[in-house]
């Protein structure tokens, strides 16, 4: 695989879906949870979906329940609790996992293009951040105690052609 493009993913209403559908974006892939921390990071990833989507970049959500099952709802609670607590309008996906076997293939690749601190590969909590440039490669890997809203020189820059 070489780019974001070569995959894809159920939505949160279960519609297998081409992330070819965001061919020209500059993304911020995140694995969310509900019931976390950092879950009122969700504010800050609607705040920076809604100032630069008009420059070509969207926030793709990934529900993941494998941090200590902060994620415990089904798709339909998940959507419900994004729009009446955050009013997210964008994309979130189904279910997902980010590490070990049952990985979903995008995150298996995202990991091997940018891995963690000292080359760790594996997710290690919830709001952990990739930011993909228009071409649909990762640019950066952001752990999940870095803010949405101090990504925005960064999103800003790779909207304009840059990097981050």
């Amino acid at each position: 695989m070489t780019s974001i493009y070569d995959f894809s993913a159920r939505d949160i209403d279960g519609v297998e879906r081409s992330l070819r559908d965001y061919a020209g974006q500059v993304l911020l892939v995140v694995n969310v949870a509900s019931k976390c921390g950092f879950t009122p990071q969700y504010a800050g990833l609607q705040a920076l979906h809604r100032t630069y989507r008009e420059a070509g970049f969207s926030v793709l959500g990934f529900p993941c329940d494998q941090f200590r099952h902060q994620e415990p709802g089904d798709e339909a609670e998940i959507r419900n609790f994004c729009t009446l607590n955050y009013q997210v309008d964008f994309p979130l996906f189904a279910k997902i996992e980010v590490n070990g076997e049952q990985a979903h293939p995008l995150y298996q690749w995202l990991k091997r293009e940018k891995p963690g601190l000292l080359g760790t590969q594996a997710i290690k909590w919830n709001f952990t951040k990739f930011l993909v440039d228009r071409d649909g490669r990762p640019i950066r890997r952001y752990a999940p105690t870095i803010k949405p809203e101090s990504l925005a020189g960064a999103v800003q820059a790779a909207c304009a052609g840059g990097t981050a």
